[in-house]
């Protein structure tokens, strides 16, 4: 199996199990957002301990195989990590999706970047970069704490 044969099972696999759906018990943080483009929403949920370790994380939500196998890997790769070390992950992320080549966190394992890598490949569709990354700005807004509606449209 080749690079692309892997980074499509992964994605489809997420895409239709998507890990951590549903609503965090005693979550403590919350954010929704909104692609109105493709139809995308999401409710991400986190529960933060008192050292600020992500505890808990979810989301609940609807829309294209991109943006639920996004959302599904982050959840499974936030979860364990603290606040820090996640917005570090975050920014990684949304790097790699819009320009860099490579993730640079250290914060992964060679597994955790396969995983994230394998949604590399949206870059080269301006549409389909805005689907993989709504959870993930939507998931700072709830570490910010913020009300407001993440959308990917002004």
């Amino acid at each position: 199996m080749n690079l692309k044969e892997l980074y499509q099972e992964i994605i489809l696999e997420h895409g239709q199990n998507p890990r951590n759906l549903g609503k965090t018990d005693g979550f403590n943080k919350d954010a929704k957002g909104h692609n109105p483009l493709c139809g995308d929403n999401v409710h991400v949920f986190l529960k933060l301990n008192g050292q600020k370790i992500v505890e808990g994380i979810s989301f609940e939500g609807s829309g294209c195989a991109i943006s639920m196998a996004s959302a599904s890997i982050m959840t499974d790769l936030i979860k364990g990590k603290n606040e820090d070390e996640a917005k570090e992950i975050i920014e990684d992320f949304l790097g790699m999706i819009k320009k860099n080549p490579q993730l640079r966190s250290e914060n992964l394992g060679d597994d955790e970047k396969t995983k994230l890598m394998c949604l590399s490949g949206v870059k080269q569709y301006p549409m389909r970069v805005k689907c993989a990354t709504l959870s993930w700005h939507t998931l700072i807004s709830a570490f910010e704490n913020k009300k407001e509606l993440v959308k990917t449209e002004n």
